[in-house]
């Protein structure tokens, strides 16, 4: 498979080690373990240092919610450093604007270390706020306050994706119906700047010279692999994790206390259901999550997939996919450096 970064890839690549590599793809496909793979043994192949992991988790974000979030336990990351990890408390929102800031900063950081960087997570939207060409608009509290109220009305947020459906029907197909934050920032950017919110997704453009790889597995495996997580988080302690983090404020976090695995886990400790039915309710909504990244990604023709049946070791593709498509920008980089000299004689 051949590279081909002229389009995406706007900045010049000028050192290997600057190049960003991104493991992307549907939950439970094995984005962590693959971007453990690379970030221990890419800075070799890429003669460069150290090699340290930037989260796209909306979720990881909050300490505490380890098990829910699949979080990989600080005695399994090999030593390598992780970012974006444990960084706000669940009473805290999360807001995509500052975890672009604060994750390009980790980027700036570890380039400026000489050392390789390695996102992996997959919320669509963070992995795009950290790679792409991208700026988000404005907020206004007043209206946020406003469409947080009617949220929490009678018609909830599904009356306000059936607003947003009329109003923008591109985002509301976009938008899980559950999902009541980003339906609200969808209508305040619409009322704030009288554009539908989708016209404000750039185009699929590279900030920095990256790579996307993710992980194709059979839908009938995914979902197994879905099945087997699932009843993993719970017997590991999901219900004893969501209780403890009651404690701290689950339920007020606007963000936290809708991540799947945690709503489920709270009606659970509330006595509002049973935990064979969580349970069930869980591996549905994770199956229908992990449909939507899919969803997301399948469009986007800077996603290398990787086929998870395929005989060769996946960690072995993986970096020879890198190498190629290191090589390929270094190439262009270097006709675009001739280039410019040349015109300077």
């Amino acid at each position: 498979m051949t590279a081909d970064f002229t389009a995406p890839c706007a900045p010049t690549l000028q050192r290997p080690g600057d190049f960003v590599i991104a493991v992307v793809g549907p939950t439970a496909s094995g984005k962590s373990d693959l971007a453990l793979d690379l970030a221990s043994a890419l800075p070799e192949f890429l003669e460069s240092g150290a090699g340290e992991i930037v989260s796209a988790d909306a979720f990881q974000l909050y300490r505490g919610m380890d098990i829910g979030t699949a979080k990989t336990p600080l005695e399994e990351r090999r030593g390598i450093p992780h970012h974006q990890i444990d960084v706000l408390n669940v009473k805290e929102e999360a807001s995509v604007t500052r975890y672009q800031q604060a994750a390009r900063a980790d980027l700036a950081d570890i380039r400026g270390r000489g050392g390789l960087s390695v996102v992996a997570g997959g919320s669509g939207l963070y992995q795009r706020a950290l790679l792409d060409v991208i700026d988000f608009p404005g907020t206004d509290p007043r209206v946020r306050a406003a469409l947080e109220a009617e949220a929490e009305g009678p018609s909830g947020s599904r009356g306000l994706h059936a607003r947003l459906e009329s109003l923008d029907p591109v985002s509301a197909s976009r938008i899980d119906p559950r999902n009541t934050r980003r339906i609200i920032r969808a209508l305040e950017v619409i009322e704030l700047t009288g554009r539908p919110y989708s016209s404000h997704m750039p185009e699929r453009l590279f900030q920095r010279p990256s790579i996307m790889l993710a992980i194709r597995h059979d839908l009938e495996v995914l979902d197994e692999r879905i099945r087997i997580r699932t009843a993993r988080m719970f017997t590991d302690g999901l219900i004893e994790e969501t209780r403890e983090l009651m404690k701290e404020g689950l339920e007020e976090g606007r963000t936290a206390r809708r991540a799947t695995g945690y709503a489920e886990a709270i009606a659970v400790v509330k006595g509002e259901m049973n935990e064979d039915e969580a349970q069930n309710c869980v591996e549905l909504a994770t199956r229908q999550l992990a449909r939507r990244q899919i969803k997301w990604l399948r469009p986007d023709p800077r996603v290398f997939w990787l086929e998870a049946d395929d005989p060769a070791p996946l960690k072995d593709r993986a970096i020879a996919l890198v190498r190629e498509a290191v090589d390929a920008a270094m190439e262009r980089g270097a006709v675009e450096i001739a280039e410019g000299d040349a015109r300077q004689e």
